[in-house]
């Protein structure tokens, strides 16, 4: 185990922990100390003003600190007294897996932090996003509430094909945006990518419309009116720039309604519009109004379809519990519902999320089919009927049945047993020398083995994942491309000693170091740089050192001239400086 675990992160099943990965707390440079603790900040000074009440409570409930990054193991001890927990992965992990880790209580936490050159804003996941902005709403019990739900009905949403191979173009471009030296030739490249896969996606599948419905709530969720909203979403609660920027009249306020999942975004740039929820129930409400519309509740022959065009591991139920897992493949229909379907490949049955005995994936590796509904002629369905009912139609051991379905499907073959639910209902019969047709169409030949003839007249639910987790393998998606890391040159360790031996001197391990002589290295051999100056000149304000102030503002004025774009952050980085020196 690579992790520190606690009793919330041991009931995460196999396939989820395969994503965790360690901290690394020590390797992260004084310059990533000071990225974060810039941006901590700055957000704090500016959110207690707009963010929800529960930001700041929550930043103490969720053990952060504005000082350093969080350590996860000490977040964890703390996390566990909401009921919650948290681990660390790697970037972008999919988002079937994003949200069943929600399910359990367990906050995804990217554990890596923004370069200094991306300090307002990254469309990587880091630390920054993740501990900073989603851990503390998280203490709010009614939002807790809402993300554990939300985890529990969007990784039962059903993708398209097309939705894995957007997750892939996006995690890269996050990866190499977030890498230094990338070129702009390759950003262009993989921005055109998605561009592209975006206006080719065709319907939305039901993960991108929930996708949609996380990014305009969790991510970047407004509270209370129209006219005076309050932040609460982790993007914009991590976005020093945004977070400012969303409160003008330049991006538009809108009611929060299940048209939310409509509505698309852009990663790469600031949204032009935000949603405004008038509590956090009413997100849980909105929540149950979209999960009415998905397969999981509808099923029919339309979930049976979107599973088909999924062409993933999938679940149908049917109305006696039965649940048939696999990969679907094919449907027969009959009046605009499903007469047959067929699964390829490794198939489980299962009665509530718990596979049947003799029925495992391995019993079933070729696949399975079924007809679905009916008997012609006979109102009364198969589940429904007593003993004396189905011996009366020869369905009992050791008689030969003819069972023909209002669907068109045909099983001639002799019964051996039936396999019954905790109600006693039958669920499953199984035939020998059996064969299954659709008009002249031959479904299953007896020379196949044993046949199994899934009981139920109706789909009433189909969902992304197995009905049983252990059915499967699936310690199989974790993402073929890391984040990138790149080798640093003297100069950048050299930078990064200097980074560390501020952060010595203000935390008061190391009082012996000259401020001055660091700050002449820097004005020597880094004049992009502008963070430390930042913290030097905060350092000269609380020594009360005057003359070495101005001479740090006249080199940081400098600095504005050559980069003008970080002009706005050493403004902010001296305003905070100043209002720190006025309070202390």
């Amino acid at each position: 185990m690579s992790y520190q675990s606690n009793p919330i992160l041991d009931r995460l099943p196999k396939h989820l922990r395969q994503y965790i990965k360690p901290q690394n707390y020590g390797g992260y440079s004084p310059i990533d100390q000071a990225v974060w603790r810039y941006v901590m900040r700055k957000n704090v000074d500016y959110l207690s003003k707009v963010a929800h009440e529960s930001y700041l409570g929550g930043l103490k409930k969720t053990g952060i600190s504005i000082e350093h990054i969080p350590n996860m193991y000490g977040m964890n001890r703390i996390l566990r007294e909401i009921g919650w927990a948290a681990v660390a992965v790697d970037g972008f992990i999919p988002p079937a897996a994003f949200m069943e880790f929600q399910a359990y209580n367990v906050l995804v936490i990217a554990s890596d932090i923004r370069q200094l050159d991306h300090i307002e804003y990254t469309p990587a996941p880091d630390i920054i996003h993740e501990g900073a902005g989603h851990a503390p709403i998280i203490a709010n019990p009614e939002y807790a509430e809402y993300l554990r739900r939300f985890g529990e009905i969007g990784c039962k949403a059903i993708s398209s094909a097309k939705d894995y191979e957007l997750y892939e173009a996006v995690r890269h471009l996050s990866i190499i945006k977030e890498a230094p030296g990338t070129g702009s030739d390759e950003i262009a490249e993989a921005e055109k990518k998605i561009e592209t896969l975006q206006e080719n996606m065709g319907p939305p599948s039901e993960m991108a419309l929930i996708r949609n419905l996380h990014w305009w709530t969790v991510e970047y969720g407004l509270i209370g009116t129209v006219d005076y909203p309050k932040i609460y979403g982790a993007g914009l609660l991590s976005s020093i720039g945004e977070s400012s920027w969303c409160m003008t009249d330049k991006v538009a306020k809108i009611p929060y309604s299940i048209e939310a999942a409509h509505t698309l975004f852009d990663i790469t740039k600031p949204q032009p519009q935000l949603f405004v929820t008038p509590d956090f129930a009413f997100l849980s409400q909105v929540l149950e109004e979209f999960a009415n519309t998905m397969a999981l509740r509808k099923g029919g022959l339309d979930g049976l379809e979107k599973l088909i065009e999924s062409r993933a591991l999938g679940t149908v139920e049917l109305t006696t519990g039965l649940q048939i897992s696999g990969n679907f493949t094919r449907s027969i229909a009959h009046d605009r519902k499903p007469a047959y379907l067929q699964t390829t490949g490794p198939t489980a049955l299962s009665y509530r999320e718990k596979e049947l005995i003799g029925h495992s994936s391995a019993h079933h590796r070729d696949g399975f089919g079924s007809p679905v509904g009916k008997l012609k002629g006979i109102n009364l369905a198969i589940e429904d009927m007593s003993p004396r009912d189905l011996k009366a139609y020869n369905i009992y051991e050791g008689e030969q049945a003819s069972l023909e379905f209002e669907g068109g499907i045909s099983v001639r073959g002799e019964i051996i047993t039936g396999t019954r639910n905790l109600r006693g209902e039958i669920i499953l019969i199984t035939f020998q020398n059996c064969t299954v047709k659709h008009g002249d169409e031959l479904l299953f030949q007896p020379d196949w083995g044993l046949y199994h003839m899934a009981v139920g007249q109706e789909i009433v639910s189909a969902f992304n994942g197995p009905a049983d987790l252990g059915s499967f393998d699936l310690i199989s998606h974790v993402p073929g491309e890391q984040t990138i890391r790149v080798e640093k040159d003297e100069m950048r360790q050299q930078l990064e000693r200097l980074y560390g031996q501020i952060r010595e001197f203000r935390e008061g391990t190391n009082t012996t170091i000259s401020r001055n002589k660091v700050f002449r290295e820097v004005k020597s051999n880094y004049q992009n740089d502008w963070l430390l100056s930042v913290e030097l000149y905060e350092l000269a304000l609380a020594s009360h050192d005057e003359a070495f102030a101005r001479e740090i503002l006249e080199h940081l004025e400098k600095v504005k001239q050559d980069r003008p774009e970080v002009g706005h952050l050493i403004d902010d980085g001296i305003a905070l400086a100043a209002e720190k020196k006025v309070t202390s």
